[in-house]
């Protein structure tokens, strides 16, 4: 636990104030582990904050309902209020990009200086067909006995394969960091309840709000992402007036682990201010 906050919070790079902040917030039932192959270039710019959502990686698992994506906002914002975070650039996968999307918005509404730019990688943003492991995870008898019987290293190995555009790039190191979180004490509590509660109900009025944003947006993609599609991020790029699009080609749902070199070019880019690369 951080700050009375239920996330576990790692930092690297500068210290505070020294440059850019730049805040990870990981995927559904992933962790700051995700993030391995950016943090070394976000450090040299500054101050880099690597969050493990509630119910994820050695985050706390509160026995409650409250583990949807505004749950999780109202916490990532009262981290950055609280460390008084400034010249922040929320940078967001998946699940973690739709709770970058309305912490952006919490921020905006309330002190629009904080924010200085967005990265959503693969974001959930709009309603869409549930992928499978999530849609297991709704089921909680199920899939906690899948849990202990299977395994995490097996789960986490199925679920990874299932994202990727080419399986070959699964690692036993990959699997082994997402799959060590799973064995502490309560972990299947995180996913059930995160997938229970994953889809907000107000959804259609968040997603009116997307043009209210206007800092500077990287939208990265992966061409054949089957988890969260690209047509997601056509529809966001569309509602938001200072956002740009790049797709990767050979890449599916995890393109900071499946095109490494890459994306982080096409991140520095955008850092930069440069025009992005297509």
């Amino acid at each position: 636990m951080t700050d009375d906050l239920p996330l576990h919070v790692d930092t690297l790079g500068r210290p505070p104030g020294e440059g850019e902040t730049f805040v990870l917030l990981h995927g559904y039932g992933a962790s700051s582990f995700s993030w391995r192959t950016w943090t070394p270039t976000l450090a040299t710019r500054g101050h880099v904050v690597l969050v493990d959502l509630k119910g994820f990686g050695r985050a706390p698992r509160p026995d409650d309902d409250r583990y949807g994506p505004f749950d999780q906002a109202e916490l990532v914002h009262r981290l950055v209020v609280e460390r008084d975070l400034r010249d922040v650039t929320l940078v967001g996968h998946s699940l973690g990009g739709g709770v970058a999307l309305i912490t952006a918005l919490r921020l905006l509404d309330g002190d629009p200086g904080r924010l200085r730019s967005l990265v959503i990688v693969a974001g959930a943003a709009y309603l869409q067909r549930m992928p499978p492991f999530v849609a297991l995870a709704r089921r909680p008898r199920l899939s906690g006995t899948l849990l202990r019987l299977l395994g995490p290293r097996f789960v986490v190995r199925e679920v990874l394969r299932s994202c990727v555009y080419d399986v070959t790039t699964v690692t036993r190191e990959q699997v082994e960091g997402y799959a060590a979180p799973l064995r502490t004490p309560h972990a299947a509590r995180g996913l059930i309840r995160t997938a229970l509660h994953i889809v907000p109900t107000d959804l259609e009025a968040l997603a009116a709000r997307y043009r209210e944003i206007a800092v500077p947006t990287l939208l990265l993609w992966g061409r054949y992402d089957r988890v969260v599609p690209l047509a997601i991020g056509r529809r966001l790029v569309r509602a938001m007036p200072n956002a740009d699009l790049v797709v990767l080609e050979a890449c599916g749902h995890v393109p900071a682990e499946e095109r490494p070199r890459a994306s982080i070019r096409v991140l520095e880019v955008f850092l930069d201010g440069r025009p992005t690369l297509r």
